[in-house]
C-alpha cells in the first residue's frame, strides 16, 4: 500500500508541475496604456489612423484606431500596409553587411574603390561612413521640389533615376569632411543603393528581395520601383495643402529610391529585426558593426542603417524611423530582438502633445519589459 500511495503521490505530482508549467504566461504589454496612445494620435486629430504591433516570444498584440479612408466608416486594419520610408536604409545596410561577410568589400574601403567616378571625394569617404552618415554628403532632400516628405503635385507621378538625385547633390559643398561630424543625408544610402548593384550585377530591390524579403517569407513587403499604389489593404495618407487635406497615398516613390521606397507590415517589419537582431542575417562581427554608433546631437545614435534610442527608463531600443508624405512608421525591438513594436499612423495636422505620445507609446511598449 505504501508503495502504491508513493506512486499515487508521484503522479499527482507529476501533473501538477506539468500543469503548472503549460499555463500560459502572463500577458507582457500594457495594452490598456498602447490602446489609450493610439486613440489619443487619432481623437487629437493628429492623425487619421494609427496602429501597432508588439511581439515578445509566443506573446504578441496588434491594435488599431481610425478608419481606412477620411469620410468612411471602414476601420483600419493593424495588419495593413504603410509606406516605410527610412526604414529601407535598415534593409540596404544589411545587404551591404552580407556582401562584407562574404568578402566582396570591407567597410573601411574607399567608396571610389567600387563606384569610381560617382562619389567626388570619393577616395576619401569609406562605405563605413556612408552607412552611417558621416560621409559629409549633401542631402539632395533638402533641395525643393526634391522631397517625398512635401506635397509635389502633379511632380509625385514622375520617376526619378538615381543619377539624377546624385546630381542634385554633389554640385553642393559637403556639410563637413569625411568622418568630421555626423549629418543625415538621403543620398548616403542612393550611393549604398548603387554599391549594392554594382557588387552584385541586380537591381538593389531585387538583391532586397533574394537575400531578405524571400528568405524570412516577408510575404507584404514590396520594393514598388515607380509604382504609385500600396497594394492590399491600407490606410491612406493626406497631406496639408493650403489648408486643405489632399489625398496623398498614391505617388511615384522613385524619389527616394533605396532611401526610402519600400512598403510593408508591421508583422513584416517585426519579423525582419527579430531576424537581424538575433543573428540570422549575417556574421556576429557584421551585426556588431551595425550597432557601433556615433553621435548624432539627437535624440538617437546612429550606427549602420540602425538607429538607437535609450528610453527614459534606461532601455535601449534598435531599429529605425521612416516617414513619407502621409505615412510615419517607427520600427523598433530590444538589441537581442527578443521584443519587438511596430508603430506606423497616417499624420494630418501637428497637434500640441503627438511627439509626447509617439514617445510615451514606445516608452510605455518596451520599459514594461524592464519592469
Amino acid at each position: 500500500m505504501r508503495s502504491n500511495r508513493l506512486v499515487g503521490l508521484l503522479v499527482i505530482g507529476i501533473v501538477t508541475i506539468t500543469a503548472a508549467c503549460s499555463s500560459p504566461l502572463p500577458d507582457p504589454f500594457p495594452r490598456s496604456a498602447l490602446q489609450a496612445s493610439l486613440d489619443r494620435l487619432v481623437d487629437s486629430g493628429a492623425a487619421s489612423a494609427a496602429m501597432l504591433r508588439i511581439r515578445e516570444g509566443e506573446h504578441e498584440w496588434a491594435a488599431s484606431a481610425g478608419v481606412q479612408e477620411l469620410g468612411s466608416t471602414v476601420p483600419v486594419s493593424a495588419s495593413g500596409r504603410f509606406r516605410i520610408g527610412s526604414v529601407t536604409k535598415t534593409f540596404v545596410a544589411t545587404v551591404v553587411l552580407q556582401l562584407v561577410d562574404q568578402g566582396r568589400l570591407a567597410l573601411d574601403d574607399p567608396i571610389s574603390r567600387h563606384l569610381p567616378g560617382v562619389v567626388p571625394g570619393g577616395e576619401a569617404i569609406t562605405v563605413r561612413q556612408i552607412l552611417n552618415h558621416t560621409s559629409g554628403i549633401y542631402d539632395y532632400a533638402h533641395e525643393p521640389e526634391w522631397s517625398t516628405n512635401r506635397w509635389r503635385g502633379e511632380a509625385r507621378w514622375r520617376t526619378y533615376r538615381p543619377r539624377e538625385l546624385l546630381d542634385v547633390a554633389f554640385p553642393r559643398p559637403p556639410y563637413f569632411p569625411p568622418g568630421q561630424g555626423w549629418h543625415y543625408s538621403n543620398t548616403n544610402y542612393v550611393v549604398a543603393g548603387l554599391l549594392v548593384e554594382e557588387l552584385t550585377g541586380k537591381p538593389y530591390g531585387d538583391a532586397v528581395i533574394e537575400r531578405i524579403i524571400r528568405p524570412l517569407r516577408l510575404n507584404t513587403t514590396t520594393v514598388p520601383g515607380a509604382d504609385p499604389a500600396v497594394p492590399g489593404p491600407h490606410a491612406h495618407g493626406y497631406a496639408d495643402v493650403a489648408g486643405t487635406l489632399v489625398d496623398a497615398t498614391e505617388m511615384n516613390p522613385s524619389l527616394d529610391w533605396a532611401a526610402g521606397e519600400m512598403i510593408s507590415t508591421a508583422s513584416d517589419l517585426d519579423r525582419f529585426l527579430s531576424a537581424l537582431l538575433g543573428g540570422e542575417l549575417t556574421s556576429a562581427a557584421a551585426l556588431a558593426a551595425m550597432r557601433d554608433t556615433v553621435e548624432t546631437g539627437q535624440m538617437f545614435r546612429y550606427g549602420l542603417g540602425l538607429q538607437q534610442f535609450e528610453l527614459p527608463c534606461g532601455t535601449t531600443v534598435l531599429g529605425h524611423g521612416g516617414e513619407l508624405l502621409g505615412f510615419l512608421t517607427y520600427a523598433m525591438a530590444a538589441p537581442d530582438g527578443g521584443r519587438q513594436l511596430t508603430l506606423s499612423y497616417n499624420p494630418v495636422r501637428p497637434t500640441d502633445g503627438t511627439s509626447e505620445t509617439v514617445i510615451g507609446l514606445i516608452t510605455n511598449g518596451f520599459c514594461s519589459a524592464a519592469r
